[in-house]
């Protein structure tokens, strides 16, 4: 008969105790029996279920040997079936009590769901047509002593997905596919960079200093120093200080921390790569990151049209481009070529109801109507170039235009992929963007930059022309596995304490 599996709704908390009582008693047995599953140390895999599944017709008649989690059991007299789910999926087994003996066989009789299990025997096709393992050895390897979900309806409650990934990860065979994919996703960004001679480093997370992006950073006291510090913001300042050195190709993948809120994309910690490539601008870096995303999609989902939702984005084509000016004109109606003072930019912003704060300069203003009327247009891959230079404290100049920069942001699905700039490589320049970020700071924004005196330094030794960019890993696995949310593309997201 197939082994009953209730749902934690359909049962109090007595009887929950009491099936996991059931499970410790059947442990306790082993033990006393000397066949305690947890002293063994190893087990021999030779084939997981997707390669004897897919390769069936050269496996046919060999044995090899699996293991994994026992997710279904159906006993039926002196045989039996039971579903083994390995790293790479399911495969079914049949049991025999005439095939592995009749002591063993009542032994994996009293197996539970959720046990990991070893199975040698050699691969057939049974009477239904279902690829199997004929079990000639069934060793148990470790107890699980927790119900695991119903099985039917898997585990949907979101809390308890995202608290308890590991259970996540073995009911719902999706988001396995999502965290394989990322993985695969964070291998071919390596390829790419690599096979343009790209290094990888790694730099301070630890800083006494949190700078190269706007953003709350996590403070912290260090006892053996006795001073505080933060947990890094950005990647930029140190990557910068390696192009100063000599490196002129460098990129770091790692974790960033902001303390900031927490919604559908956003994380307090999360995933940024940013690279910086010596005697090249802006330009260089959207050539590189349309070539990377369209590289990405070919090779992770194997092309570049695909479906986000219910939005076919397609990578094929040539990525727009278009000013954060002419963006403001096109969608809010407003030309902030003809507004060139800060008085007219906030009677402008008064006029269309767009809040502001007195300390807002005209750059500041003409973000905010980027961000109300434009942003939402902005789902195919769309590049919006030259911000005004309030809003870029680290970027270089256009040279026909000072009041604007040469950055841009990638936009697809109406979300910010990445910021990418001509690296500000004038220490003096660099310097009065610090003393502005200072002031901004002192008036009340807690996002402003402090002065970095190192990297000042750092530049005065001799920056060369350099382009950089910054990516959100997160966000762009949540575009190429269809997640919803950020939460889905990471494995333990934060969460607020049960306790």
């Amino acid at each position: 008969m197939a082994e009953e599996r209730v749902t934690e709704a359909q049962m109090d908390e007595k009887e929950l105790n009491r099936l996991v009582q059931v499970r410790y008693d059947k442990f306790n047995e082993l033990k006393a029996a000397g066949k305690n599953p947890f002293v063994i140390t190893k087990y021999d895999v030779t084939a997981h279920a997707k390669e004897v599944i897919d390769n069936f017709d050269t496996m046919e008649g060999k044995t090899v040997s699996i293991a994994g989690r026992m997710m279904q059991k159906r006993v039926m007299g002196k045989a039996s079936f039971m579903n083994i789910l390995d790293k790479s999926g399911n495969v079914q087994v049949y049991v025999a009590r005439d095939s592995i003996g009749e002591e063993p066989y009542a032994d994996f009789k009293k197996f539970d769901i959720g046990d990991i299990v070893g199975v040698k025997g050699e691969v057939f096709r049974t009477k239904m047509g279902e690829i199997s393992i004929h079990a000639s050895e069934v060793t148990l390897l470790s107890k699980s002593l927790q119900l695991l979900p119903e099985k039917f309806h898997g585990l949907t409650n979101t809390d308890i997905r995202y608290r308890q990934r590991y259970v996540d990860l073995i009911m719902n065979q999706e988001v396995r596919d999502t965290f394989v994919k990322r993985s695969k996703i964070l291998r071919e960004i390596r390829n790419f960079l690599a096979d343009r001679d790209f290094m990888e480093v790694e730099t301070p997370m630890l800083v006494a200093n949190a700078g190269g992006a706007a953003a709350r950073p996590f403070e912290t006291h260090y006892n053996a120093l006795d001073e505080d510090f933060r947990l890094r913001i950005s990647l930029e300042l140190y990557l910068k200080r390696l192009i100063v050195g000599g490196l002129e190709r460098v990129f770091e993948i790692g974790r960033v921390f902001r303390n900031e809120g927490l919604d559908t994309r956003h994380n307090p910690e999360f995933t940024l790569m940013e690279l910086y490539q010596a005697y090249t601008d802006y330009n260089g870096m959207m050539e590189l990151t349309e070539s990377m995303f369209r590289y990405l999609a070919e090779k992770v989902l194997g092309t570049t049209k695909f479906m986000y939702g219910d939005v076919e984005l397609d990578f094929g084509k040539p990525f727009e481009k278009m000013t954060m000016v002419d963006a403001v004109k096109k969608y809010a109606g407003v030309d902030f070529t003809n507004i060139l003072t800060d008085e007219d930019a906030k009677k402008v912003a008064r006029e269309h109801n767009i809040a502001f704060e007195e300390r807002h300069k005209r750059g500041d203003i003409i973000n905010l109507f980027f961000e109300e009327f434009c942003e939402e247009h902005l789902v195919q891959p769309t590049f919006i170039m030259d911000h005004p230079v309030e809003i870029s404290p680290l970027t270089k100049r256009k040279p026909d235009d000072p009041n604007h920069v040469e950055r841009f942001e990638l936009f697809i699905n109406t979300w910010e992929m990445c910021n990418a700039y001509s690296e500000l490589n004038d220490p003096v320049d660099q310097r009065s963007r610090f003393e502005e970020q200072e002031k901004a700071l002192a008036a009340g924004d807690e996002e402003a930059n402090h002065t970095d005196e190192d990297f000042l330094n750092a530049l005065s030794i001799g920056m060369p022309p350099t382009g950089g960019i910054g990516y959100g890993i997160d966000r762009l696995v949540m575009l190429l596995t269809n997640s919803a949310a950020i939460r889905d593309v990471l494995l333990f997201p934060t969460l607020k304490s049960l306790s």
